[in-house]
């Protein structure tokens, strides 16, 4: 189901405060993540290696990539740790009642 380009990630209740959750949405594996009651949403992607960010250890809201330790903060996608340079580019999240839907943000 689409509306406005979003689609349906997950429910609320499968994304508790402090983790991640990898669904299939937008034509490839994502994941959501919850930084203290705020969803956020990028690809299951890190942009050092590919390595699947969404797997990684949270810690507050920075995400630690399991294969090489790359570091992001969940807010914003930017880089907080290396080796990744590139920043994550994070999808458009909306909360509607206990859904959560993401869409490709606009360029």
């Amino acid at each position: 189901m689409s509306m406005d380009g979003y689609e349906k990630a997950a429910e609320t209740s499968e994304v508790p405060p402090g983790t991640s959750k990898i669904v299939k949405a937008l034509g490839a594996e994502i994941f959501v993540v919850n930084i203290e009651g705020t969803f956020h949403s990028f690809p299951n992607k890190c942009t050092h290696a590919g390595g699947p960010l969404g797997r990684g250890r949270l810690a507050g809201s920075v995400m630690q990539c399991p294969w090489h330790g790359s570091k992001f903060d969940m807010n914003t996608g930017a880089v907080v740790g290396p080796p990744a340079k590139v920043p994550m580019v994070p999808f458009d999240v909306k909360v509607e009642g206990t859904t959560i839907w993401v869409r490709k943000s606009p360029q």
